[in-house]
């Protein structure tokens, strides 16, 4: 993505990235994801997410079935807007036509509450070209309706855009890279990519005690610390004032070095329970969380292992014992989904 190095560039992305989130209380939602060839029905959907009480929903792009079985239910949601959408987009008047089609039509009916203006696109892509001004317009758009106010507009990265993660402290955006609001924060990746360094006890929330030490912050766990690292990769663009939501996160229950049922359990109850406390550098500050993904995908290209992220099977059975309980504060770490399983020694 090229850099925009005038003042007016980067106030308009401050203006895009900021957002109103609750500081009081962590807000957990879910990813629904579509790559499956036997998956329930929007309509089936929706009435999942309502009989289990999760009120935000991320969709990765605009399906119409969808938004409609969203009309009504008062979920919010963040809307997608696909990478192979992003040239098309760099065109004001398709920006709009977009926003007019997709946000407007079911607008207020269906609550959105961001616009994700692509996801993960590698700095490398050729599509990396479109994403700013695609970002824009699409802002100009819904700016355009007077709902800037109500309907963010940002960008989904994931963390290989921090170009130094350790210690937190250090954390650095890749030169090629902007400011983002939204995260895809995978503990599970680090880890498998990294057993003899990073402790499954550190990915799973599970470590009695600290790991590393940063500046006099203790890290007891990998999630703290890579959002840490975003949070200093932020301060250090000059932008320490924006949130981060974290849009994805997640375990694989099948399919791939440290993978199981057990260690997925484990690690989205203490997600979910975590994020109500904030992180080391900001403690108390509850971080908005979005568990990826509602179902196993079994269309989903890449490695068999993310064809098993669900949270339900196809089926809509429940894989995990997860109480998105109304009036509840995800009480869900019981000593049964507080365990470890090591496949790798501690570190």
């Amino acid at each position: 993505m090229a850099i925009f190095s005038t003042s007016m560039a980067a106030m308009l992305l401050l203006g895009l990235f900021a957002a109103n989130l609750d500081p009081t209380a962590a807000q957990i939602g879910v990813c629904y994801g579509m790559l499956g060839n036997n998956l329930p029905n929007s309509w089936e959907v929706i009435q999942l997410y309502k009989s289990n009480n999760i009120r935000r929903l991320r969709l990765y792009d605009p399906n119409q079935q969808a938004l409609q079985a969203l009309r009504g239910s008062n979920i919010e949601v963040i809307l997608g807007v696909p990478n192979d959408q992003l040239q098309n987009l760099a065109d004001p008047s398709k920006a709009q036509s977009w926003v007019q089609s997709n946000v407007v039509a079911y607008w207020p009916s269906v609550w959105f509450r961001y616009i994700a203006v692509g996801n993960e696109v590698p700095p490398s892509s050729w599509l990396a070209q479109f994403v700013l001004p695609a970002l824009v317009n699409v802002f100009n758009a819904v700016r355009s309706i007077g709902l800037e106010s109500q309907i963010k507009v940002s960008i989904a990265i994931d963390m290989t855009l921090i170009g130094v993660s350790y210690p937190p402290s250090a954390g650095a955006f890749r030169g090629d890279a902007r400011t983002p609001l939204l995260a895809n924060i995978y503990t599970y990746f680090s880890y498998s990519g990294n057993p003899r360094d990073i402790s499954l006890p550190y990915a799973l929330f599970t470590s009695p005690s600290p790991i590393i030490w940063d500046q006099g912050r203790g890290y007891q766990n990998l999630f703290d610390a890579m959002l840490d690292s975003l949070y200093s990769a932020l301060e250090k663009a000059g932008q320490e004032g924006l949130e981060v939501v974290v849009s994805e996160s997640g375990w694989p229950s099948a399919g791939g070095f440290g993978t199981s049922v057990d260690n997925a359990a484990t690690y989205l109850s203490n997600l979910i329970r975590h994020v109500q406390g904030g992180t080391p550098k900001r403690p108390g500050k509850a971080i908005e969380t979005y568990l990826f993904a509602l179902f196993d995908e079994n269309s989903k290209p890449g490695p068999e292992l993310e064809r098993h992220f669900g949270l339900f099977s196809p089926n809509k059975q429940p894989k995990y014992q997860l109480h998105f309980g109304g009036g509840r504060h995800w009480d869900i770490a019981s000593e049964e989904y507080n365990r470890t399983f090591p496949l790798k020694s501690d570190m």
